[in-house]
């Protein structure tokens, strides 16, 4: 199950992320019934949770809470039923980092969601290798996504 709540001011496609989502646990062979939730939040509901497990001041584009500790299958074993945990994600923060980057809103929340996922799959990105292979992964989920996504529209 797959909960999202947009309680940001920030207009989004909820479709769009359900979707991606949805696309990014079948490509990593977790079961469809893990339990999920995605909140979007606003600058000072996500710089509260920013200060508080972090320590970091200000606002943080996206934050991951694994619950379950789950890791990706595979074709042969998927990753069985479980919670996977929370992504909150701050649509100002990605506002900004689209401009910059050169793409737009959806594009920079899909790419956040996805990074969030990853982390709640025990993908990290301290050292420089697993940097490579999680940001690797990352545009290749984003990449088939994108494909899908065409696909779809045609349809």
């Amino acid at each position: 199950m797959i909960d999202i709540n947009n309680e940001s001011d920030v207009e989004l496609d909820e479709q769009v992320v359900l979707r991606l989502v949805q696309h990014n646990l079948a490509a990593l062979h977790v079961s469809p019934d893990a339990e999920l939730a995605i909140v979007f939040v606003d600058e000072p509901a996500m710089e509260q949770l920013h200060v508080q497990w972090m320590d970091l001041p200000g606002p943080t584009d996206v934050m991951s809470f694994p619950m379950d500790e789950l890791r990706p299958g595979s074709a042969d074993l998927p990753t069985p039923p479980g919670l996977l945990g929370d992504i909150v994600v701050c649509p100002q923060v990605a506002i900004t980092q689209a401009e910059t980057a050169g793409h737009g809103l959806m594009d920079e929340v899909c790419l956040l969601t996805t990074h969030g996922l990853l982390h709640l799959l025990g993908y990290d990105h301290a050292l420089p290798e697993e940097e490579r292979a999680m940001f690797g992964l990352q545009r290749e989920l984003l990449a088939s996504f994108a494909t899908a996504e065409r696909r779809r529209r045609r349809a």
